[in-house]
């Protein structure tokens, strides 16, 4: 299986998401105190999150399942199964 978006533990993986969603609120609950210089904190929190949300999300599930899920595919046919 392919873990593209997947950290190496759980506890890795929230704490990217802390860091990436705390700096994309921050970008903009900072803007009427701090200006245009606290939109400085989306490319830090895009970079945490490696690229998006979604990728982020998606890296959860894929580090949730890793290890306990397997694919085999026979004769066209692919299975999940759990190990």
């Amino acid at each position: 299986m392919n873990d593209t978006f997947a950290s190496s533990s759980l506890s890795r993986h929230l704490a990217r998401g802390v860091a990436g969603f705390g700096a994309l609120i921050g970008a903009f609950a900072l803007l009427p105190w701090a200006g245009p210089v606290s939109l400085l904190l989306a490319p830090v929190g895009f970079v945490a999150l490696r690229g998006c949300p979604t990728c982020w999300a998606i890296g959860l599930l894929q580090t949730i399942s890793r290890g306990r899920l397997r694919r085999s595919c026979e004769d066209g046919q692919c299975r999940l199964t759990v190990t």
